[in-house]
């Protein structure tokens, strides 16, 4: 009994640590990323190469209904109450929100992914899209409570804090040495595609 027990378990033995291995495997596999952030090196034809803001060379296929917005900034008293605003926040030290930068939506795109979601631009940061609700100037910014259609939050945003604006743009504004936010998808190839392109005004850095 004990060697027909022993020769049963070892088909069992051997198709569970294969499946711990593949689990193993997927549970490593980093994220493909959505987007990056960088300087354009080069664009040739409908290919353009971006070095990102960590070293790394990406290249990217320029999709054929590709959307090119332009960033330019503007001053923290541009926010209004009624305002669509987007804030990129990170925890302050008394637990409020701090707005490492806003960016002003134009009336055409008010709505645009309404509501707050994790961010990678920095360790524990957050999106929220939502509409000026209050605006409370105080002696070094404004205090910003935004509103969105699953609730509210209250955003600190210093007298430093970059504030920016959408303007429109087109395929002319990729040019090399421009600042770029790439939104970006994998295709089945490996290859990486983008149809979502926000770059730079005179020489700015998108801080969002």
């Amino acid at each position: 009994m004990s060697v027909q027990r022993a020769t049963f378990t070892r088909p069992i033995l051997a198709v569970t640590m294969v499946a711990i291995s593949t689990f193993a495997a997927f549970a490593q596999k980093a994220p493909v990323p959505t987007r990056v952030r960088g300087t354009i090196e080069s664009l040739e034809g409908d290919t353009m190469l971006v070095k990102s803001r960590s070293g790394e060379d990406v290249k990217l296929h320029i999709a054929s209904d590709l959307r090119v917005a332009g960033i330019t900034k503007i001053s923290l008293a541009d926010i209004k109450v009624g305002s669509f605003v987007g804030a990129t926040t990170v925890p302050g030290p008394d637990g409020g929100n701090n707005a490492v930068e806003v960016h002003v939506f134009p009336e055409s795109m008010r709505g645009t992914g309404e509501g707050s979601r994790p961010w990678d631009l920095k360790p524990d940061s957050s999106m929220t899209n939502a509409t000026v609700a209050e605006s409370v100037v105080g002696n070094d910014g404004h205090t910003l409570l935004v509103k969105y259609k699953d609730g509210e939050k209250k955003v600190f945003v210093s007298d430093m804090t970059p504030v920016v604006t959408y303007v429109p743009g087109d395929k002319t504004d990729l040019k090399a040495g421009a600042k770029v936010i790439a939104f970006m998808k994998q295709l089945p190839d490996g290859s990486f595609e983008t149809n979502r392109v926000s770059v730079g005004r005179d020489g700015l850095t998108p801080p969002m």
